[in-house]
């Protein structure tokens, strides 16, 4: 029969905290792994394949370049103001012209038709005027014959009335021929009254006629005076000096009023157009300073025009010059222009990179003391110009930094540099 063999008490109670004991063990390692152990991904990159630039403190020069084109400092758009077939090219494009020069020259039948038709009836109105200044002078001499033969009227009923009032006070005459007398005398007092105020109302009517009638003739006569200058506008001509640019018609052509039919461009000076980037939208504004290089010499600038208007991300700029121009400046140049949007600042900077396009300027590598690992650290980028970016948090002077692509690293947080 086996005997049971009964084990030390002390190793019976290790057994029942074994459990317990390994437990605790493997939150130790866990903890331990946690707040010591190097969890990133890390990637094994070659030197030769990144671009290590430093973190510098320096003066920031807040800038943005542009690519401009020359241009007229004016051009005029050439435009007839009345309609017609063409008949004659007086100039070519490219020529020189002065102010009042023909340029081309139009006809219009419509418009002859119509000059006629305005003196027609500017010659039936001046008949109209001459016949009613007639007739009225006519009516006023009637008139004042009829004045004249009721005064002397009224001078006869007077007399006949004084006579016949002699009469009847030495009872001569009857009381009815007395009365008779003075109501003839009456009524040839207020018949040259009446035709007195007659008189002088058709004075006033006819007054008023004859200045209506004069005002229309004189807008007749001002409108066949602008029906007759239409004609001379058959004639395009320069309105300013310079150069024919553009002209766009042909021997024959019908071309209608206000039509563009080609431009002046006044080569007196020039400015240069660019089209900026609508992220500057905002800080580009008039008399902002700009420059270009030319062989040696720098040539200063100033916007003097912003356009509002954003088409496919980018507006439009105008640059007057500020002291010397270039020798030999032709329209159509291009020039690379340094537009200034602010005044040099020191701040801390790095060169320009293809890191930038990965991360947007929210982050970047950066390099250990010894160059052989690289760390991703959290950055913010300011203000940039062609050459730098501004840093304002994450980095400091002397630091370096990987500035190449970061395509290849993924999500990588750590570079391995070999």
């Amino acid at each position: 029969m086996d005997k049971l063999i009964e084990q030390p008490r002390g190793i019976a109670r290790m057994k029942k905290y074994w459990p317990w004991a390994v437990a605790a063990a493997l939150i130790l390692v866990a903890i331990s792994w946690i707040a010591f152990g190097n969890h990133s991904a890390t990637m094994r990159v070659d030197a030769d394949e990144l671009t290590v630039s430093n973190v510098v403190q320096a003066e920031f020069k807040d800038y943005v370049r542009l690519s401009g084109q020359v241009v007229p400092i004016q051009v005029v758009q050439l435009s007839p103001e009345e309609g017609g077939i063409v008949t004659e090219r007086v100039a070519e494009e490219g020529a020189m012209v002065k102010r009042g020069d023909v340029i081309i020259r139009l006809r219009n039948s419509n418009l002859d038709l119509q000059i006629l038709n305005a003196e027609a009836e500017l010659a039936e109105k001046q008949n109209l005027l001459r016949n009613t200044q007639v007739a009225m002078q006519q009516d006023r001499l009637n008139n004042q014959l009829e004045q004249a033969q009721l005064a002397m009227d009224t001078e006869r009923k007077l007399r006949s009335y004084r006579q016949q009032e002699r009469l009847y006070d030495e009872k001569l005459v009857s009381r009815e021929t007395y009365l008779q007398a003075e109501e003839d005398y009456r009524l040839a007092q207020r018949k040259q009254g009446l035709i007195s105020q007659r008189l002088q109302q058709d004075s006033i009517y006819r007054s008023v006629q004859m200045d209506q009638m004069e005002d229309n003739l004189s807008n007749m006569r001002t409108n066949v005076v602008l029906v007759r200058e239409r004609k001379n506008k058959l004639e395009v001509r320069a309105t300013i000096d310079g150069e024919l640019g553009l002209l766009d018609v042909e021997l024959g052509q019908s071309i209608a009023a206000g039509q563009k039919i080609g431009q002046i461009n006044d080569l007196s000076d020039y400015k240069i157009e660019a089209q900026v980037d609508e992220h500057y939208i905002d800080r580009v504004k008039a008399g902002l300073k700009a420059s270009f290089a030319r062989g040696e010499t720098t040539f200063d600038l100033a916007v003097r025009k912003v356009y509002p208007e954003v088409r496919q991300g980018k507006f439009r700029t105008d640059f007057v010059f500020r002291g010397a121009r270039p020798e030999n400046i032709r329209s159509g140049q291009t020039y690379y222009l340094n537009l200034e949007l602010g005044q040099p600042e020191q701040a801390i900077l790095i060169p320009r990179g293809a890191f930038f396009q990965t991360t947007g300027g929210a982050w970047i590598f950066v390099l250990s003391k010894d160059g052989h690992t690289a760390y991703r650290r959290s950055i913010k980028v300011g203000r940039q110009n062609p050459q730098y970016y501004e840093v304002t948090e994450g980095l400091e002077a002397g630091e370096r930094v990987i500035t190449s692509g970061y395509e290849a690293f993924g999500d990588n947080e750590r570079l391995e540099i070999r």
